[in-house]
């Protein structure tokens, strides 16, 4: 593969079509200097791999770039505003993480979810012969609703993943151990109740004390109790903090599942993700500055 020397370049996760790569179009739209190219390098745990093939033969750490990707449930997201690096420790930082949980988490916003549905209708009254086959859109404050009763309906899920991720993050064998039984996010489980959480995850617990001795059932019902307190507490839900701390491919799952009758939320997130103003996140606007300073 040919590297232009000196070009800026921003890997993703996913490919061309992800929302990832959707998104930071928007960010280096504007304001980051030279010329600069996103690059998908499919999942998250093979960015180094890919980033030394991409700039070979030329030495990965004489190049400028960075990674940005989703926080999943990598790191507990601070009370500022701002891009996580996944190694704080270091001096110097490559790889950046989303302050919400992913990228779908900025694009559930009521307000952007009835522009979407409101413009489809516009065109459905100027074209007869769209495919739009919705109704008006429900309100801002019903689809504020739908969001907030989604997330409701997963916060034992989320707390557990939560606690899963506690583990991961206190072991050194990662490759064992999941947040999660089903597959991965966007895969939900059929029992969302605390107990059958609770239990699915006792059972990867198990599991997971049979590679990793530093895992015990004991350290993960506590980092659960944490969570469910945390889960539990009004401002959490006044201040929509789920936005941040829940995973958006969840939300988009259950969110299907309550109201599915509604537009589909993957063709809305592709349309909003070249949509969003940027100026509405401080972790987005810290993005560009970054690129901008490569």
């Amino acid at each position: 593969m040919s590297v232009v020397s000196g070009r800026k370049v921003v890997f993703c996760e996913g490919k061309r079509a992800s929302l990832d790569y959707q998104l930071l179009n928007g960010v280096i739209a504007e304001g980051t200097g030279d010329e600069v190219t996103i690059v998908p390098s499919g999942s998250k745990f093979t960015f180094s791999v890919f980033a030394q093939g991409y700039f070979s033969p030329n030495d990965v750490a004489d190049q400028r770039y960075l990674v940005f990707r989703d926080r999943d449930f990598d790191l507990n997201p601070t009370s500022e505003v701002k891009l996580l690096p996944l190694r704080p420790e270091l001096s110097s930082n490559s790889v950046f993480l989303t302050h919400r949980a992913c990228v779908e988490n900025y694009l559930l916003a009521p307000m952007l979810i009835h522009a979407y549905w409101q413009e489809k209708c516009k065109e459905k009254r100027e074209n007869p012969v769209s495919r739009w086959g919705h109704k008006a859109s429900p309100g801002v404050e019903q689809l504020n609703q739908w969001i907030e009763s989604s997330a409701n309906e997963l916060k034992h899920y989320q707390a557990v993943r939560w606690a899963l991720g506690d583990l991961i993050q206190a072991s050194s064998s990662r490759q064992q151990l999941k947040t999660t039984w089903t597959g991965g996010s966007g895969k939900l489980p059929r029992m969302l109740d605390s107990i059958s959480c609770r239990n699915e995850a006792a059972v990867m617990v198990d599991s997971f004390r049979q590679a990793v001795s530093t895992v015990t059932l004991e350290s993960f019902n506590e980092s659960l109790e944490k969570y469910e307190t945390l889960f539990a507490q009004e401002r959490f839900w006044t201040e929509r903090q789920y936005l941040i701390w829940f995973h958006g491919k969840d939300l988009q799952k259950e969110m299907q599942k309550q109201e599915p009758s509604y537009i589909s939320l993957a063709n809305y997130f592709m349309w909003a993700a070249n949509e969003i103003d940027i100026t509405q996140h401080s972790d987005l606007i810290e993005l560009r500055e970054r690129i901008k300073q490569l």
